[in-house]
């Protein structure tokens, strides 16, 4: 058995006891046994243990999601259209580990973890842009991926506290974030224009204070519900 197959195994494993336990090596232990290997296997996996199934759970899903874009008639869509697809079925490859989701972004606020966050972000925009066909190499390249990340990352805040019937709600959201940035082209060929796009930049600072909020809100929610439950 390859390690990457040894990974995702015990990571999905994972998945169930991580809404119950956290990002933990708990979570991780049952995990592995539940996914029938010996408890040596979770250090052979992981062993920089939490933090390493942390990054593994986003290069999972970004496989996932590029697994589902290949079943995609891409090449007939526009570009607008491909990377509004990467979107939504980046969403929808998450929609069973939402809590799951919300606990990573919860580890991933914490101040030693900021810089693993948002480079786990790159990753995830550069894996659409790539899925969508783009070439580019000089500054636009970087430029697209920060615009794109600026919206995954407010889209990600949205999807976690919406209730409406299929999402219906977070899609809008999407599709109206995405009109907002996707003149990537014609924003980047005019200084002017670049310049005002930079507003949608993701900051460090307030992504991680945007994870801490939002995770800390729903942290404190969930403590209610279950004393709510026991009494």
């Amino acid at each position: 058995m390859s390690i990457d197959t040894l990974r995702d195994e015990i990571l999905v494993s994972s998945l169930p006891n991580v809404v119950f336990d956290g990002w933990s090596l708990q979570a991780l232990r049952d995990g592995t046994e539940m996914a029938g290997h010996e408890p040596s296997a979770l250090l052979r996996a992981f062993p920089g243990g939490v933090t390493d199934a942390v990054e593994h759970f986003a290069d999972w899903t970004d496989r996932q999601m590029l697994d589902r874009l290949e079943a995609q008639p891409m090449a007939e869509m526009k570009v607008r259209e491909r990377i509004s697809l990467a979107v939504h079925t980046y969403f929808a490859v998450l929609e069973p580990y939402r809590e799951a989701k919300r606990r990573q972004l919860s580890y991933l606020a914490m101040p030693q973890n900021v810089t693993l966050g948002l480079r786990l972000l790159y990753r995830t925009v550069d894996a659409m842009w790539f899925a969508a066909g783009d070439t580019s190499t000089d500054y636009n390249h970087y430029t697209k991926r920060a615009l794109l990340a600026a919206v995954v990352s407010s889209s990600t805040f949205y999807w976690l506290d919406d209730k409406s019937d299929d999402h219906a709600e977070t899609r809008a959201f999407i599709d109206r974030r995405l009109a907002d940035v996707m003149a990537v082209g014609k924003a980047t060929s005019s200084v002017g224009k670049l310049g005002s796009m930079l507003n949608f930049l993701p900051n460090p600072l307030r992504f991680a204070r945007q994870m801490r909020q939002r995770t800390t809100g729903a942290q404190a929610s969930n403590a209610t519900i279950h004393m709510a439950e026991n009494i």
